[in-house]
């Protein structure tokens, strides 16, 4: 057997594997009393078929099985010991020989590898990187005061209907009516709109339902219909606005902050407007970390200097997705590619330098805290324990899911670590430039 390294550049080599008669004797005799060890055929004891049949049956498949095994072995080998840090995985060259599968042939494979460069950088007070303030303006104070007093206002009677407005309609035509249909005029398409802006209790209009519900789901639950049957249905109905809702921003007063903040805490309108400030600023911090961390991310990746073997890497996107992806296809999405594999590198050499290491706890808590946030977006803040608990560890055993929340916790300790490392330049920014920022 020989193996025959050909280094192209830094990091590309293709390898070849010559595969003699005598180096694989051995294991296919092995491989095919394997197979007659199992082998059940009509007209003989298990296991008791002559070696000749066997042969006959299964020896094209033994020889493919054995010499493979012993290919893919010696190349494991090859790199563990060469110390290549293989991107991917080895391809079949494009100039792979053809192989004539017969007993006694000798084989020649060829395989295209590639690596990554070796990093090699320092951290320290050195490495600057911006970290932005952003200032609180009374504009930013009167929206969030606006926004805070609307997420506890209510529905109340209105009288002509607005476009951010309800309206209770009974709709009918010759052949379906439903009483009390609830239309959110914002979720009304477009097109249909007008129809409803301004409407008051008792008018009627005409409208064409196919048109102005134009989601099927939704369409079929207002009229109490299954979806299949939508198509029956004459789609011109006349509704008959019954009345009209308006959302109403609470009241600023001490009842409303009560229901904020708890009973007493805030009793003045400076206080809460001291809260409103906190609001604003708790925003600006997690926009601010936010930047930071794809500032972070930006700076090390170039620091980082890496060269990929882009050529390869195309290839084995393709091969490795079995069809999925056309090589159009993977060079339409390749500079976003480049880029995160980019940062998991430097990453990976970062948490390495750093002594950082992701623990079964990170993960929990990563899990846990996601699941927590996915209740409070359906507006259950006060999940138990038990319950979350249970919702992490159903997310943990999706293994695409788990993946994520692993490098999540991964960026986390690194630009956690980092910041602690490098020297931050604190800019103070207004919230408009700050948005501004590319």
């Amino acid at each position: 057997m020989k193996i025959t390294k050909n280094q192209i550049d830094a990091l590309n080599y293709q390898v070849t594997i010559d595969i003699a008669g005598d180096d694989y004797a051995e294991a296919l005799k092995k491989r095919l009393n394997e197979y007659r060890r199992r082998a059940d055929i009509k007209g003989f004891r298990k296991g008791m078929a002559p070696m000749s049949l066997i042969q006959r049956m299964y020896g094209d498949q033994c020889l493919y099985e054995s010499v493979n095994r012993i290919v893919g072995d010696q190349l494991d080998t090859f790199i563990r010991e060469e110390k290549i840090r293989v991107v991917g995985e080895p391809l079949p060259s494009e100039d792979q020989p053809q192989v004539d599968w017969k007993v006694g042939n000798d084989f020649t494979f060829k395989f295209d590898l590639a690596q990554t460069p070796e990093l090699n950088f320092e951290v320290g007070e050195g490495d600057k990187v911006p970290y932005y303030e952003i200032n609180v303006t009374e504009d930013a104070k009167k929206a969030m005061k606006g926004q805070m007093l609307q997420q506890y206002g209510s529905l109340q009677e209105g009288k002509a209907a607005g476009e951010n407005d309800y309206i209770i309609a009974d709709i009918a035509n010759e052949g379906h009516s439903v009483e009390g249909v609830y239309v959110s005029i914002a979720n009304v398409a477009e097109i249909a709109r007008p129809l409803f802006v301004g409407k008051k209790a008792g008018e009627k209009i005409t409208v064409n339902v196919n048109e102005a519900f134009e989601n099927e789901t939704d369409r079929a639950s207002m009229l109490k219909v299954e979806k299949s049957k939508l198509a029956e249905l004459d789609p011109m109905f006349t509704f008959t606005v019954v009345n009209v809702k308006t959302f109403k921003a609470a009241e600023n007063n001490q009842e409303t902050w009560n229901q904020m903040f708890g009973e007493g805490v805030v009793t003045s309108e400076e206080q809460f407007m001291e809260k409103v400030v906190e609001r604003i600023k708790a925003n600006h911090t997690q926009e601010a970390n936010y930047r930071f961390g794809n500032d972070v991310r930006k700076y090390f990746v170039e620091k980082a200097n890496i060269e990929l073997p882009e050529e390869f890497l195309k290839r084995w996107l393709v091969y490795a997705n079995d069809g999925k992806y056309t090589r159009e296809d993977v060079e339409k999405e390749f500079p976003a590619f480049v880029e995160d594999f980019k940062w998991q590198l430097t990453r990976g050499y970062l948490m390495e330098k750093l002594g950082l290491k992701v623990e079964a706890k990170d993960v929990q808590a990563a899990a846990e805290s996601y699941v927590a946030y996915q209740y409070a977006m359906y507006g259950m803040g006060n999940v138990p324990e038990d319950m979350i608990k249970s919702s992490a560890k159903n997310v943990l055993e999706d293994e695409n899911q788990r993946r994520r929340l692993e490098e999540q916790v991964e960026d986390n300790k690194t630009i956690g670590a980092l910041r602690e490392k490098i020297s931050l330049q604190t800019k103070k920014i207004s919230e408009d430039k700050f948005r501004a920022l590319k």
